[in-house]
């Protein structure tokens, strides 16, 4: 009995009949956004846009006030300044993070150190009439203290004021709250916050 090899190729056709494709409309191109990675130690939790714009109300009114920002990080807080017509030429910004801080510099000027130690060479050398801060909460209250060591009229008549989102159990005898925030607020950490605000007379 013989059988076929295995290896001679059965008798078929060397061609198939294709579908004629249809026209197509061009495929439109994705705006993907830029995404911006920071690794947990930074604590960097993003202000949301609407809350940002919120604690940019309770600041104040635009004006020649050298404003600090002393933990940038994405530049939400900055963002929020300059969209209500605060001067970009009154504006600084403090942020450790290398990545997160180049590109702070598109916004102004950015310093790109650690504020508690900028804070703690500055201070009687460097004051702000206006800061606005959304601090690291597990150390919250050395921002804040560093913050307020910073925080002077510098000759202005209305005084001096200073912005903060904290945690909800951050506690200041100058501090006045000026709404409280869910649980939801950040997208990356369940915790109760607040936006205070410390007001120092002229």
């Amino acid at each position: 009995m013989n059988r076929p090899s295995i290896y001679t190729r059965p008798n078929k056709p060397f061609t198939i009949p294709v579908r004629k494709r249809r026209d197509h409309e061009d495929l439109k191109p994705l705006d993907a956004p830029d995404l911006v990675t920071v690794d947990a130690a930074t604590e960097c939790h993003v202000t949301p846009e609407d809350v940002a714009q919120r604690m940019v109300d309770y600041l104040g009114p635009q004006g020649d006030y050298h404003t600090l920002e002393p933990q940038a990080g994405t530049g939400q807080l900055v963002r929020a300044l300059l969209a209500s017509g605060h001067s970009v030429n009154e504006l600084l910004m403090i942020e450790r993070h290398i990545k997160l801080a180049s590109g702070l510099r598109t916004y102004g000027p950015t310093i790109n150190r650690c504020f508690l130690e900028y804070a703690d060479e500055m201070r009687g050398k460097v004051h702000f009439p206006r800061i606005i801060m959304n601090p690291p909460f597990r150390a919250v209250r050395a921002h804040m203290k560093a913050a307020l060591s910073l925080l002077d009229p510098c000759g202005h008549h209305d005084g001096a004021t200073l912005v903060a989102l904290v945690p909800i159990t951050y506690q200041h005898d100058d501090a006045e709250t000026m709404e409280e925030l869910g649980a939801d607020t950040f997208a990356t950490a369940k915790v109760f916050t607040k936006i205070i605000r410390v007001s120092k007379p002229s």
